[in-house]
C-alpha cells in the first residue's frame, strides 16, 4: 500500500464506524438521537487521558514507569476523532471527497517525516511529550481548529515521539476500529457494554490479540467474541 491509501483506507473506516454509529448526516452536527458531537472535545479529553500515560504528578508516583502501551492506545484514539474533525470538515466547509481529503493530508508539512521510522521511545522526554500534547489541548480548546497546518502537524509529531509512525498508527487504527464496532454491536451506547473482561480492559486484550499476529478484521472481530463469551 501507498501511504495515500493507508490514509484514505482509514478515513473510508471511519465515515463507515461513524454512520453506523452517529446515523447518516452526522457531519451537520448530531447524532441520530440528536445529541451533539463535539470532535474538539473528544481529542482534548483524549488528549488529557494520553498526559496520564506519563509521571507527570510533582506530588504523587514521581518515578513511576511510563504506560507506554496505554500512550499508544490513546494516540489511536485521538487519531479516530481527527478523522472525524477532517470528514466533516471536508463535507460542510470544503465540499471535498475522502479522495481528496487524503491527499491533503499526505501534503501536510510532518507527514513524509511520519511515514519514516517513528522515534526511539527509549530516549523519550516526558516533559516534551506533554508539551506537545497541551498543544494539541490549546488547539482543540479554542473556538477555531487550524486542521491542515496546526493539529495534523502538532499531531504527526507527537505519535512520532510516542513511537508510532503512519504504518504503526495503521496497524493498531484497523484494530481499534473493529473494537469500536465491536462495543457498538453489544450495547457501548445503551451502557450496557463491559468494558473490563475478566479483570482487563478490552483495549488490552485486542492488544493481547494482535502480539498473535491476527491482524485481519473479521479475524480480530471473532476473536474478541470469543474472549467476550468468556467474560
Amino acid at each position: 500500500m501507498t501511504n495515500l491509501e493507508y490514509i484514505k483506507e482509514m478515513l473510508l473506516l471511519q465515515q463507515k464506524l461513524n454512520d453506523e454509529t452517529n446515523g447518516i448526516g452526522w457531519e451537520n452536527g448530531y447524532t441520530k438521537n440528536d445529541r451533539i458531537i463535539n470532535w474538539k472535545r473528544c481529542i482534548y479529553m483524549e488528549s488529557a487521558e494520553l498526559i496520564d500515560s506519563f509521571a507527570w504528578k510533582h506530588w504523587k508516583d514521581i518515578n513511576g514507569p511510563i504506560d507506554w502501551e496505554n500512550a499508544v492506545i490513546e494516540i489511536v484514539d485521538i487519531w479516530h476523532f481527527v478523522l472525524s474533525m477532517v470528514l466533516e470538515d471536508g463535507k460542510i466547509n470544503r465540499g471535498k471527497g475522502i479522495d481528496r481529503l487524503a491527499r491533503d493530508i499526505t501534503d501536510v508539512k510532518g507527514f513524509e517525516r511520519f511515514t519514516k521510522e517513528p522515534d526511539n521511545i527509549e530516549n523519550a522526554t516526558p516533559a516534551e511529550i506533554i508539551n506537545d500534547v497541551e498543544k494539541i489541548l490549546h488547539e482543540t480548546t479554542g473556538f477555531n481548529v487550524d486542521i491542515y497546518d496546526s493539529l495534523l502537524k502538532n499531531y504527526f509529531s507527537l505519535s512520532l515521539k510516542c513511537g508510532v509512525n503512519l504504518k504503526i498508527l495503521y496497524k493498531y487504527y484497523i484494530a481499534k476500529n473493529v473494537l469500536n464496532k465491536f462495543r457498538q454491536d453489544h450495547g457501548y451506547k445503551e451502557g450496557t457494554y463491559k468494558k473490563v473482561w475478566n479483570g482487563k480492559e478490552d483495549n488490552i486484550i485486542m492488544l493481547e490479540i494482535l502480539d498473535k499476529k491476527i491482524m485481519g478484521a473479521d479475524k480480530l472481530y471473532d476473536e474478541l467474541e470469543t474472549a467476550y463469551s468468556k467474560v
